[in-house]
Order: C-alpha cells, then sequence, then structure tokens
C-alpha cells in the first residue's frame, strides 16, 4: 500500500485519481515514484555494468563519458525529475564549453539508451526526456581514399630509417652523427633538445642526405590491412595458420581490443559478421610469402605481426616504430589514420561492382538479416571481389592522374 503525493477536497476526485492510477497499472504505463528517486549517475552506472554484450572498449568510453560529460551536471538528479529543458540545456553547456559535436552526440546517446531503459525496461519514468532532434547524430569526417601507387608508396616508406645516433652533451645539449655515403660524419649544429635532433635525422633521410636501412617487417601488414579491408584490431591478432596463400584467403576469427587502461585482450571481431574469410589479391601474395619466411615463427599460432619483444603489436608501437606521423606527412597526407587503409580497401572493393550483401561480408559489417552475417561463405562474389582489385594493382602502373587521387569521400 503506498499513499498518494497529493491530498483532495472530495472523495470523489480521490476516487477519481485513484481510478487513473489503476487504469495505468493495467496497460502497464505506472511508474513507481520511490524508484524515480534513484539518481542519474547510480543508475547510469548500473546499466553499463549489467549491460550484456558489450565491448571492453565500448565499456570503457561509456565509464569515461559517464564520469566526465554526464555525471558533473546530472549525476546528482533524480531520474524521476530529468525533464527535457534539463537536457536540453546540459547539451548546451557541453557545446559551449568547447566540447566538440561528437562527443557530445556520444554522451547524449549514452544518456538517452540509459534513459529509455529507465522508461521502457525500468518503469520508473513515463517517458524519455532525451527527445531533442538531431542531438545524437554526428557528421562523419571526410577521410582520405589512397590510390594503388600510393599504398605501395607507404608500404615502402613504413619501414626506412635513417643511419645515425644521438647523444648528450655535458653542456645538455645534443649532438647528431649521421652515415652518408658509408661515412659516418658530425652535423654542424647542435640541438637543444632530443627530438630536435632526432627530427634533423629524419629529414636528411628523407633528402636523401643520410643513409637509410630498409626494415620490410611492416609492408606487409599495410598491403594485407588495405587490399583486405582489416581494423587494427583484426590485422594484429592474425595467426601463421588464418593465412592460406594457396588459396588466396585471409580467415579473420578473433582481434585485440586496447583498454583504456593499457592491457590488451584478445576477444571475436567487432560484430558478429566480422568472423570472415576474405581473398587475397594476388599481386600481393609474394610480400606476404616473403614476410612469412623471414619474420613470422614456426608453428601455426605464431603471430603473423609481432611487436618488437614477440608479443602481439600495439599501435602506438606500431606508429612509433615506423615514424606514421611523419611518413604520411611526407607524403603529402598529413592527418591519415591506420584506418583509412581498411577505408581505401572498402571503396576499391565498392568498386568492383559487386552487391552491397557481398559488400559488408566482406568489410565485416552486420546487417539485420543473420543469413547475411556469413554472406562470405558464397566464395564466388567474393573471388569476383578480390580478382577486381587484383585487376587495379595489375593496371596501377599506368594509372597516373587516376581520379580517385586526393579524393576525400564519407568514411561508412
Amino acid at each position: 500500500m503506498r499513499s498518494g503525493t497529493e491530498t483532495y477536497e472530495r472523495r470523489s476526485d480521490a476516487e477519481r485519481a485513484l481510478s487513473l492510477i489503476e487504469a495505468q497499472i493495467i496497460r502497464g504505463e505506472w511508474t513507481d515514484p520511490d524508484r524515480g528517486k534513484v539518481k542519474v549517475k547510480d543508475y547510469a552506472e548500473t546499466w553499463i555494468s549489467q549491460r550484456p554484450g558489450l565491448r571492453p572498449r565500448t565499456v570503457d568510453l561509456y565509464r569515461w563519458l559517464l564520469k566526465k560529460h554526464i555525471t558533473p551536471s546530472l549525476g546528482n538528479v533524480a531520474v524521476g525529475k530529468l525533464s527535457t529543458a534539463m537536457v536540453r540545456q546540459w547539451r548546451a553547456d557541453l557545446l559551449g564549453n568547447g566540447v566538440s559535436i561528437s562527443v557530445a552526440a556520444k554522451a547524449y546517446r549514452l544518456l538517452r539508451a540509459v534513459l529509455m531503459t529507465a522508461a521502457e525496461e525500468g518503469h520508473i519514468i513515463q517517458r524519455n526526456p532525451c527527445r531533442i532532434r538531431g542531438a545524437g547524430d554526428e557528421q562523419a569526417g571526410e577521410r582520405p581514399v589512397l590510390t594503388v601507387d600510393q599504398v605501395f608508396d607507404l608500404a615502402d616508406r613504413v619501414g626506412r630509417r635513417p643511419i645515425g645516433n644521438v647523444r648528450k652533451l655535458s653542456t645538455g645539449s645534443y649532438r647528431l652523427r649521421y652515415q652518408r655515403n658509408g661515412e659516418m660524419r658530425t652535423h654542424p649544429e647542435t640541438f637543444a633538445t632530443r627530438g630536435a635532433a632526432d627530427g634533423a635525422l629524419w629529414k636528411l633521410g628523407m633528402d636523401g642526405r643520410a643513409d637509410c636501412t630498409q626494415d620490410r617487417r611492416f609492408r606487409a601488414l599495410v598491403l594485407l590491412a588495405t587490399f583486405a579491408s582489416l581494423r587494427w584490431g583484426e590485422v594484429s591478432a592474425l595467426r601463421r595458420t588464418d593465412v592460406d596463400l594457396d588459396a588466396g584467403t585471409v580467415r579473420i576469427r578473433a582481434a585485440f581490443i586496447e583498454r583504456s587502461t593499457g592491457g590488451l585482450v584478445l576477444g571475436p571481431p567487432k560484430s558478429k559478421a566480422g568472423r570472415r574469410t576474405v581473398g587475397i589479391p594476388k599481386a600481393i601474395v609474394p610480400a606476404l610469402r616473403d614476410h612469412l619466411k623471414i619474420y613470422v615463427k614456426d608453428g601455426p599460432d605464431a603471430l603473423m605481426f609481432p611487436g618488437a619483444k614477440g608479443g602481439p603489436l600495439r599501435r602506438s608501437g606500431f606508429n612509433t616504430r615506423t615514424r606514421w606521423v611523419d611518413v604520411v606527412k611526407e607524403m603529402g597526407l598529413p592527418g591519415l589514420h591506420f584506418h583509412d587503409l581498411r577505408h581505401t580497401g572498402n571503396m576499391l572493393a565498392a568498386e568492383s561492382g559487386a552487391g552491397l550483401k557481398d559488400l559488408m561480408a566482406r568489410m565485416g559489417h552486420d546487417n539485420v538479416r543473420a543469413a547475411m552475417i556469413y554472406q562470405h561463405a558464397v566464395r564466388g562474389a567474393d573471388k569476383a571481389i578480390t580478382d577486381a582489385i587484383d585487376r587495379r594493382l595489375g593496371e596501377r602502373e599506368d594509372e597516373e592522374g587516376d581520379g580517385m587521387a586526393g579524393a576525400m569521400v564519407p568514411a561508412g
């Protein structure tokens, strides 16, 4: 038994109010005012911890958004007291304080999902107060699509290293020595920081004024990630047994996930459709064969692309060892992300003329119909895509001025 929140002058008014409450209970629309007193922060934390199927990085993102952008303003508000006006003001304050549209949209979508559960499953509020049109939308930035020649150029550049060394002097400055035509030389200047000296050595190598070594261990990684449309977590988790060069296929079974705490977790691919087998263009098979022979340990479970100490390759380690930021800047592609290689591969696949279902199967994208998850089992369609990419690779020397050069296409 519960007491109503109001009192009435006449018995008939109280009975009418009771009838309305009983009708709400019968329709399943009644909300418990006591349960609505739970704080937004507490309810959201429980929601995140109890949400089934969330990937570790998604959990990390949700907890960060809650702590950073939701709790400071709305955390102590009772769920039952939250209104659309309060949500609208909260979002306006986020944007006014310099939070990007993308992050604000992510925070809004999280709050909306939490309150949707409160309304539809928990029945502690009558309706979701997150009703701001477009607040959860974020504009996907246009990402570059590389030409085939640019991909091969990038694959060659990521292993180049100028030969030299940097030493700290007793004065606190740094001296640079570099090799040119097989002879070690001392740079005429000293540098205030090690970073400045490293940058000067890199520029000498890129300008041809210093000899360079060529480490090709990452060449196959760049080529395979691009032309098989693989995500970073997928390509870094590949094992020797996943690559069948005789059949010309690569099997994606798992992916590494890097937590915000720095830990690596081996789990399933990003989506159910991420478990797939993808054709490898013939033009890059020789590079993969050489890579297996030189850089991959024996044994079926040996990592295809191991880190410096033989363990999983981290993205930060890859970026540092390849000087990714410097390389793409030198190529005239500043800001290029590793994920843009997958985007490039997806665009090449789309140009094959394959149907939407076959493209989604190759890319590892989910669809509402479960049958499409395993669309990759139809080898004929995937082979057509692979052959089309092969033709593009075979024509790359005749594609000077190809219309794709420098094109900007929204990333899906």
